[in-house]
């Protein structure tokens, strides 16, 4: 910040200083209106200063929130990390103002409970695909060409054996059938990328043991010309999984227009930093942002828990919600992976992604909104106009390494999501 200007007088200065001083030794937060004064009695060059300042402060403040919700680890729905994670939240958004709660659902999983491929004395490990059986199998291991069609079977005999075929062109719960067809016993999918497989499920059940594993793991596997005994491990079920969602709004706000959202669980095994940290904490910036204005009082913010398993928490939301509360929006925003790649895309309903691309022309828009990719989807299938902000998909997606998110980019989606916020709602 630069010094400030000699032109100021002692008088400013001091009744400046001393409304600061007394906010900061009675711990209270000076009321906006006075601080409103006291920035607009800075001359020109000051108050643009202090903006800056307040920006910068702003845009670490999110930063920040993600690299809290990282380092908690992966934040799978219904572990503990995610009363740690929901915790963190609960406390931001006390300090900012808001009241909070956690509102509770429950679903099925399917939960991978050790599952791994025994070759020559190595352990490889893998994940049981939803829709598997259990099965602990000794038998050759037959490598099937391309990815694992009928065609492809009929290039090899697996009568007896456990398959391993490559992830793509068709879905596992094909390739599991086709496996069945040519009297496999067991079937191994090797991943088209060097990482596990995360969240994979077959769709629908079947009768033989079916293991994922990774592309780094798997591809010399594929490579081999004669069949080798293994030990095939497979080892899953369903459980009863509790999900937390964090909703937050200012004391006595009980039918918002709008919604703000984002999911902040995310897969097994990675650390979710743009998927979806980088939502919640933006979300929760604008939160902090608003707090002091009058359009905070028409807004409810909203973490959800359970997305990456199949958009649970939106759902349950939603499914609880009383049709008059869901009547009464104006508009669910939702935002997701904004944290790595320049372009910002948005996709929605038309009348909201108009409003987007006047605020901004170089919002792009892109895909589907009502695909179940995401929370939106929940809300769109009940009616509720929304806007979905997301950067498209980048080479950490579901990894392991989904650790960094640009700090930029995360102030960029904020100011454009505010502009929107500003521009549905009436300041009154």
């Amino acid at each position: 910040m630069s010094p400030l200007s000699p032109k100021l007088t002692n008088s400013w200065f001091n009744t400046a200083l001393a409304a600061i001083l007394v906010s900061i030794s009675t711990g209270c937060s000076l009321p906006s209106t006075r601080v409103s004064n006291i920035v607009a009695s800075l001359p020109k060059a000051e108050a643009q200063e202090s903006d800056r300042t307040n920006q910068t402060h702003q845009t670490n403040q999110i930063y920040a929130d993600v690299q809290a919700l990282v380092n908690f680890g992966p934040r799978v729905a219904g572990t503990p990390v995610m009363e740690k994670a929901s915790a963190y939240l609960v406390e931001r958004y006390r300090q900012a103002g808001y009241v909070t709660k956690i509102q509770t659902f429950t679903y099925e999983k399917f939960v991978d409970l050790g599952s791994n491929l025994v070759i020559n004395g190595t352990t490889i490990p893998g994940r049981a695909l939803d829709g598997t059986i259990k099965g602990n199998l000794n038998a050759p291991l037959v490598a099937v060409p391309n990815f694992g069609q009928t065609e492809d079977f009929a290039k090899v005999n697996v009568k007896g054996a456990i398959a391993i075929v490559r992830r793509g062109k068709i879905r596992f719960s094909q390739k599991a059938k086709n496996a069945i067809a040519a009297g496999a016993i067991g079937l191994v999918v090797v991943n088209n990328e060097p990482g596990n497989l995360t969240s994979a499920g077959l769709g629908e059940k079947v009768t033989i043991p079916v293991l994922g594993i990774s592309g780094d793991r798997g591809n010399p596997l594929l490579e081999q010309k004669t069949p080798v005994n293994v030990t095939l491990n497979v080892n899953g079920q369903q459980q009863v999984v509790t999900g937390r969602n964090v909703i937050a709004h200012l004391p006595g706000v009980t039918q918002p227009k709008l919604i703000l959202g984002g999911h902040y669980d995310s897969v097994e095994g990675s650390p979710g930093a743009n998927d979806n940290a980088s939502g919640t904490a933006v979300v929760l910036g604008m939160a902090r942002n608003l707090a002091n204005t009058k359009l905070a009082r028409q807004i409810w913010f909203i973490a959800f828990d359970g997305e990456e398993d199949g958009l649970h928490g939106s759902e349950a939301f939603v499914d609880t919600a009383k049709p008059e509360f869901l009547a009464g929006l104006k508009a669910m925003l939702n935002f997701d992976m904004v944290g790595v790649n320049q372009q910002l895309f948005i996709s929605g309903t038309s009348a909201l992604t108009a409003i987007a691309q006047t605020i901004d022309p170089d919002i792009k828009t892109a895909g589907s909104y009502n695909n179940g990719g995401s929370d939106h989807a929940s809300f769109a299938s009940k009616k509720v106009p929304v806007l979905f902000f997301h950067r498209g998909d980048e080479p950490n997606y579901h990894s392991p390494n989904d650790k960094n998110v640009d700090a930029k980019l995360l102030d960029e989606t904020m100011s454009n999501g505010l502009s929107i916020v500003k521009q549905l709602l009436p300041s009154e």
